[in-house]
């Protein structure tokens, strides 16, 4: 029986000319190693979601956003081969300061920017839960449940 749920804070970075930054996992799970995935990471315990995207997104690629400049974009109620049960919350933005540096090689391969509308094949379905919210305005989704 499941006792729990995990939280998790993406973030889009989004930039002028409507792309998002993506990292190429580096992962011993074989259904997310080479795929493509947003900054994001678990909720700590005693931290607000908005610091939480804000510390992920330093500790990823680098860069400090203002937690006023993130907008909530999408929530999830995923669960799935790998994961266990959680709700993700997805933020955006169109500022930072700094530049996009893989900070973490040892769990990504690679960062790169891709047009929200032509996102790469290999992308893992959890976030782009999420990208796919952003682009439809859908501020909810549930992703891997049995229907009801």
């Amino acid at each position: 029986m499941i006792h729990r749920h995990l939280v998790d804070v993406h973030v889009l970075l989004v930039d002028d000319a409507d792309r998002v930054l993506l990292s190429r996992r580096r992962d011993t799970h074989p259904e997310f190693d080479g795929k493509w995935h947003l900054p994001s990471g678990k909720l700590d315990a005693g931290e607000s979601v908005l610091h939480a995207a804000v510390r992920e997104v330093r500790e990823e690629v680098g860069v400090l956003v203002e937690p006023a400049d993130l907008g909530h974009v999408h929530t999830t109620h995923v669960v799935g081969p790998g994961l266990e049960p959680r709700l993700g919350l997805f933020f955006a933005t169109h500022r930072w300061r700094g530049h996009p540096a893989n900070r973490e090689p040892d769990k990504c391969s690679e960062l790169r920017w891709f047009p929200l509308d032509d996102l790469p094949e290999r992308i893992i379905a959890y976030p782009a839960t999420g990208i796919a919210g952003y682009r439809t305005g859908t501020t909810f989704s549930t992703h891997g449940w049995p229907a009801p």
